[in-house]
């Protein structure tokens, strides 16, 4: 009886010293992100495209402000119809600017979607590279995943992901 126990208090122990034997790491991508070449140029790329978005939504806002102070200044003057006309001219205007938009909020949307993805798969490329060559078990990213807290035992990988992408 005594030998069964042993054996299985053993088979509890091996599992809890392994785990105390294991690794783990933590880093934060937002540093290493942040002054990626890549994300630097994506990130112009995402700006000027804005920029149009938000040139253009001036304009046709400036051409709607123009048309309705128009349609203001005539309004008691004009025939039922001609006003009535000139307002649904006004209405189709004003949807048109807001589902352009929506349509432009959309296609920022996507268009970040699409420059980091490559940007996401090139960085955990880099810390799976780092992850193994420390012999870690896993790798935390702080950035990613809240952590309320970090042993001294964990090693910060920060400088090593970025010294991979060739980043100082």
């Amino acid at each position: 009886m005594l030998k069964k126990i042993a054996i299985i208090a053993a088979m509890f122990a091996l599992p809890l010293g392994a785990m105390a034997q294991s690794k783990f790491a933590h880093m934060n991508s937002q540093e290493v992100i942040t002054v990626m070449p890549e994300f630097t140029k994506a990130q112009a790329d995402l700006d000027a495209m804005s920029k149009q978005y938000q040139d253009e939504m001036k304009r046709t806002e400036d051409e709607f402000n123009k048309k309705y102070q128009e349609f203001l200044a005539q309004a008691d003057s004009l025939p039922q119809n001609i006003a009535e006309r000139r307002q649904k001219e006004l209405q189709d205007m004003a949807q048109r600017q807001q589902q352009f938009q929506q349509d432009a909020y959309q296609a920022m949307q996507k268009a970040q979607q699409d420059a980091m993805a490559p940007i996401y798969k090139k960085l955990d490329d880099a810390i799976q590279a780092v992850g193994k060559a420390e012999g870690v078990v896993y790798v935390f990213d702080l950035a990613r995943t809240s952590i309320p807290y970090i042993g001294t035992e964990s090693i910060d990988v920060t400088a090593k992901v970025k010294a991979h992408l060739g980043i100082k």
